[in-house]
């Protein structure tokens, strides 16, 4: 029998293998231990999403501070990057639902802090920006050619 800390290893190493695990108890008809390690195997999915999430947001906010603070230094890759983080952020909503715009609201503030750091470290010098709207990080068209 797998005790808590058990089912929080194994989950935290391989969701795959606890996805196993869970499945194996349900065929041996192990109902009370396939229970306890599906609450553990979904907690433990919940959050490695709200961490990729926040990575990608970050990472989102990071190149629209750059594409902002840098105007002539603008690359491809630069928007590529902000597509990208944009897309990444609505596959994890769209497989979590709950992580919505009250989740990314919530950690708005934390995300841009780093996204500043990371992207002054990257650009070599300060940033005057002291916030990004909801507007543009997730609306804003960024593209160096003109579509129109």
């Amino acid at each position: 029998m797998r005790t808590s800390e058990d089912w929080e290893w194994l989950a935290a190493s391989s969701e795959y293998l606890a996805a196993i695990a869970v499945q194996e108890l349900l065929e041996e008809k192990k109902l009370m231990e396939a229970t306890e390690g599906l609450a553990v195997l979904i907690e433990s999915m919940g959050k490695s999403k709200k961490l990729a999430l926040k990575s990608q947001l970050t990472r989102l906010m990071m190149h629209v501070i750059k594409w902002k603070c840098q105007p002539e230094k603008r690359t491809g890759s630069w928007a590529v990057s902000i597509r990208s983080a944009r897309q990444e952020i609505a596959d994890i909503q769209e497989e979590v639902p709950s992580l919505n715009r009250n989740f990314i609201e919530s950690i708005w503030e934390q995300c841009f802090k780093r996204s500043i750091k990371d992207a002054e470290d990257e650009m070599g010098k300060k940033c005057s920006l002291i916030s990004l709207s909801w507007q543009e990080v997730f609306e804003d068209e960024y593209s160096l050619f003109d579509y129109n």
